[in-house]
Formats: C-alpha cells, structure tokens, sequence
C-alpha cells in the first residue's frame, strides 16, 4: 500500500476521536453548545477564526450551505474560537487517555518527535484548513503533540482530496453520490451531510451523464476507475511529509502508532462517513 495512504489509515482513527468519542462530544456540550454539528462546526473552523458559513462551506466542501448556516455564525455568539480549541483540546485529551488506559505508552515520544517532523514538512500551500491547524501552538507533552500532528496531517489530505475534486469537476453533493455508488451507505452519508432527496437526484444524473453512476445509482466500470485514479491523486498530493521523514522513519512511525490507532478506532464507526478503513485486524 501506498505509504501516503497506509499512514491515512492509521493517524485518521487518532484524530477522529474528536467527533466519536464521548467525551470529546460531551465537552462541547458542557462548554455550552448544545447539540452534536454545533460542537462539529465550531471545534473543526476554530483554528480559522470567527469565520461565517461561506469559507466554511467552502472548505468543508461535503455538507449542504444551509446545515452550515444553521451552525455558523451563531456558535461563535455562544462560544469564541480561543475557547473551542481548549474544549477541542481537553475533551480530545481525556477520550484519549481512557482509551489508550491499556496501551504502552513507552513509544509516545519518539513517535510525537517522527510525526510533528512529517507534519511540519507538509506543504501548506492550498490547503488552508491545514495552513490553519499549523498556525496553532504545538503543545508539551507527547500525546498531544501525537493528535495534533494527526489533525495537521489529516487536514492536509483533505485539503487535496477536495482540490482533486473540484479539478474533476465534481461538487460536494457530486462527491458523496459518486463514492456510494462505488462503496454504498448513501443511507448514512445523505443525511448527515444535509443534501435534500432532489438535490442528491440532480448529482446522480450529472454523474449518469458522464458515464459514471447507472440511473440506479450503482457504479459503472468508468465509475468505479475514475475514483479510483482521485483517489490516487489524493495519495500522490499528500505523500510530501512522508518523503522528507523518508521510508525507514515511516515505517517505525508507522509500527509506533499502530496500537494507538487500533485503540482510537474503536470509537468509530464502521463503514463510516470518512471512509477510513478498520485498522483493527
């Protein structure tokens, strides 16, 4: 497996206990906002500032403009973003250290120093969620340096992901229609990213245009191969942190966060929105 994606496989499950565990839900909601997008919108924007719906709506690229209006701006009435990050932060922090109880925590430090290394290298340049997370103080310890560096990363990948998109000609709606058609779960993606029944209906028949989805919504061959090549791009725009730290320092960043991969992913679900596999064997 490419090393780009290998490593998404494994720092993706860390940085996603922030919208699956419990705590890190529960923090947003003891800080005062109530209801789980609120938390959403506010935690993932905050590295931006105060910003509105449009920016949001634009680099978070998958929802529907009205689920983001409904969040933005009024969180930042009831929380400001120095504040969501700390809620961000603690709750994040304490999901965390339950689930890695068990975990042998003797690695931490080495694998903080390999992954702020391959973090710090990625090239910010169009991707302004990561640019943002980048911005953000680093923190002390080794398991916070660990999530932020995953969060950094993360972003990173996604900030490609949706260049690779929008070079395909596909919008947020487009996205999610053309990924289930080839792997399924429209039954979980389409609500939870606000897109009305007609709207989901107008992305599919562009994509029957193409010669991508069949009228049934089911993956055509031409389908299934042109996600497979974004998919690749994808790859290809994210491999850069993982070249400068090279092969034999991704490989034990690699063998390092395994287990506390395998541990953070047992808050998410499976299949699950992002699409990131089970890295539990």
């Amino acid at each position: 497996m490419d090393a780009a994606r290998s490593m998404w496989t494994l720092f993706e499950p860390i940085h996603s206990v922030v919208y699956f565990a419990p705590e890190a839900r529960a923090a947003f909601e003891e800080a005062g906002l109530r209801g789980f997008w609120r938390g959403y919108f506010a935690g993932r924007a905050a590295p931006l500032g105060a910003v509105g719906p449009g920016p949001v709506y634009a680099m978070f690229f998958g929802f529907r403009r009205a689920m983001v209006e409904r969040a933005l701006p009024d969180v930042w009435r009831r929380m400001d973003p120095a504040t969501a990050l700390a809620v961000r932060r603690d709750g994040t922090r304490t999901a965390l250290e339950r689930l890695l109880s068990t975990v042998d925590s003797s690695g931490d430090a080495e694998a903080a120093t390999l992954i702020r290394a391959a973090a710090e290298a990625a090239d910010l340049t169009g991707r302004p969620l990561a640019a943002a997370n980048a911005d953000l103080p680093w923190p002390d310890d080794p398991l916070a340096v660990i999530w932020h560096a995953t969060t950094v990363l993360r972003e990173h990948r996604g900030d490609g992901h949706v260049a690779a998109l929008v070079a395909a000609g596909v919008d947020g709606c487009g996205s999610h229609a053309w990924r289930t058609a080839v792997d399924g779960g429209r039954d979980v993606v389409q609500p939870i990213r606000g897109w009305t029944d007609e709207e989901w209906a107008t992305a599919t028949d562009q994509l029957v245009e193409r010669g991508w989805v069949r009228p049934d919504g089911t993956a055509t061959d031409a389908g299934r191969a042109a996600r497979q090549e974004l998919e690749a791009t994808t790859d290809r725009l994210a491999t850069r942190p993982w070249q400068a730290i090279g092969p034999d320092a991704t490989r034990r960043l690699a063998g390092l966060l395994t287990p506390i991969a395998e541990a953070a992913a047992k808050e998410m679900p499976y299949p699950n929105p992002i699409g990131v596999p089970n890295p539990n064997p």
